[in-house]
């Protein structure tokens, strides 16, 4: 079976992906097929959020092991195939790129292609420029001088909220009826 997945950035909304894989294939390749299409190093620790309706993370799959104790499974990339943990059309994921911000793309599991097979992972589709891959810490001392504030005073102003509104986020259904030039 092929999955189809939408990828999207609240970073950088014009930016959107899609892409096909063997339902067989691991959350790694899924992984590096996301970072090669978005111009990204594969040298940082990441990791995909399996999550509910409302984008609350339920399940992690890592690229490494940690060692932390914990009595939750632990899902490595490399040894995970995708329909071990996801099977269901509209399955939400978040793929944190950038663990220091927590910084990820949302992704949805637009369709499954049942009777279809890949060999190789495909980014069938792409639109826009990706967000930087690592954000800046002058980033935050720009904030500091634009609003005259102490850093350690930077709240919700700078950062945001910590939920959002999902009518905020990027239509990745309309993603589907753009053509790209």
């Amino acid at each position: 079976m092929v999955y189809k997945f939408l990828v999207g950035s609240e970073e950088a909304e014009n930016f959107k992906l899609e892409i096909m894989i063997d339902s067989e294939d691991t959350f790694m390749r899924l992984r590096n097929t996301i970072l090669d299409a978005a111009g990204y190093d594969k040298d940082q620790v990441d990791s995909f959020y399996i999550c509910d309706e409302e984008w609350n993370k339920e399940r992690e799959v890592t690229v490494m092991d940690m060692g932390l104790d914990s009595d939750d499974d632990i899902w490595l990339m490399d040894d995970t195939p995708l329909e071990e943990l996801l099977e269901d059309e509209g399955q939400r994921l978040k793929f944190v790129f950038d663990m220091v911000s927590e910084r990820y793309f949302f992704m949805r599991l637009k369709e499954t292609i049942p009777g279809r097979s890949l060999h190789d992972p495909l980014c069938t589709r792409k639109e826009g420029r990706a967000p930087k891959e690592f954000s800046d810490v002058e980033d935050v001392v720009v904030a500091q001088k634009v609003t005259n504030t102490n850093i350690d005073d930077i709240g919700e102003e700078f950062y945001g909220e910590d939920g959002y509104n999902e009518d905020e986020l990027t239509d990745l259904d309309a993603f589907e009826g753009n053509s790209i030039d």
